[in-house]
């Protein structure tokens, strides 16, 4: 798989990633760890070296699951995590104070079996916190070592530049697919001028766009407190991921395939990390990395997809209000 570099500092890895949360995060149950072993092993041996976890996302297990199952590749690989959730709860609130930011970073590398985080993220921005005490903490942690890269998530343009002011910023973790594409007013434009690189999550619109998602979900999905993933806004959104088959049917690929192509195409500096607990559906998210898409095909993609206004915020209210504006 080609390699992609992420921010001006040099942070390389695989043109797609892999978001660890549903491993054990996103229905209830979570995945047999042999089998979430196996899924790891085989995306590294199929090219992939950016793996994203956080210690929210359990709170702990993932990041634990994560670096037992990657310790075998370590030195081969790019973990990537997140600090800035009360109790690594998002649910409890935010916290990114200096303190908890060290005190969280050495409990992360603890579960995730190194003595080094590739690049770790503010998960979500903390407005009682200055984002300057932020990045100048994390830049502590690069020069003691503990760290190489830093990187926010959901931030604004106003705190992306004030904490690439302080600690260059490699890479910006936000929601960006063809079911959100808030990013291109204004984030993308940013992150082009100060030469950091973006890290697109639910790329595939947390599974939407794959075509699967046709009927009310289970009841122990996790998406259903989300207001896009009510019933009646899953049927009326069906219009979207329809525009797409047509385009994807000409091009002999899955709906998914032509997101995840879409996603890389828009930019060189641009890495998707999509989930999956399936290994054929991983074989799927990686075959999109040979998918090549003409400027004809992205103008009908334009075209198809443009004046279609999807039904339903994407946060419920209390979620929605941590994100930085």
């Amino acid at each position: 798989m080609e390699k992609r570099k992420l921010g001006n500092g040099g942070l390389e890895v695989s043109a797609l990633g892999f978001g660890c949360m549903g491993l054990n995060f996103l229905d209830g149950k979570g995945m047999e760890k042999k089998d979430a072993f196996r899924l790891l092993h085989n995306a590294v041996e199929r090219g992939i070296t950016f793996f994203d976890t956080a210690e929210a996302y359990g709170p702990y297990t993932n990041e634990e699951l994560v670096g037992e199952g990657l310790r075998p590749y370590r030195r081969e690989v790019v973990i990537a995590t997140k600090f800035g959730c009360k109790e690594a709860r998002p649910a409890s609130g935010l916290d990114s104070r200096p303190e908890t930011i060290r005190a969280v970073t050495e409990a992360s590398l603890k579960r995730l079996r190194t003595d080094y985080i590739d690049l770790l993220y503010q998960h979500r921005v903390d407005p009682d916190v200055p984002v300057e005490e932020v990045a100048g903490t994390v830049k502590d942690l690069i020069q003691e070592g503990k760290v190489k890269y830093f990187g926010l998530s959901e931030a604004g343009v106003k705190t992306i530049r004030r904490a690439h002011a302080v600690q260059p910023v490699a890479a910006l973790q936000s929601e960006y697919s063809l079911f959100w594409r808030e990013p291109e007013h204004e984030i993308i434009p940013t992150l082009e001028e100060l030469g950091i690189g973006f890290v697109p999550f639910s790329p595939l619109g947390k599974g939407f766009l794959t075509g699967m998602i046709t009927a009310k979900l289970d009841e122990v999905d996790r998406r259903n407190v989300l207001p896009r993933f009510t019933e009646e806004n899953i049927n009326a959104n069906l219009v979207l991921v329809n525009a797409l088959s047509e385009i994807a049917v000409q091009k002999n690929v899955t709906t998914g395939q032509l997101a995840l192509a879409w996603l890389l195409a828009q930019k060189p500096w641009i890495v998707p990390i999509p989930g999956t607990t399936k290994l054929n559906r991983l074989e799927e998210n990686i075959s999109s990395t040979d998918v090549v898409l003409t400027a004809g095909d992205l103008a009908a993609i334009d075209e198809k997809t443009g004046g279609i206004i999807l039904s339903g915020d994407r946060y419920p209210q209390f979620l929605e209000e941590q994100i930085d504006k």
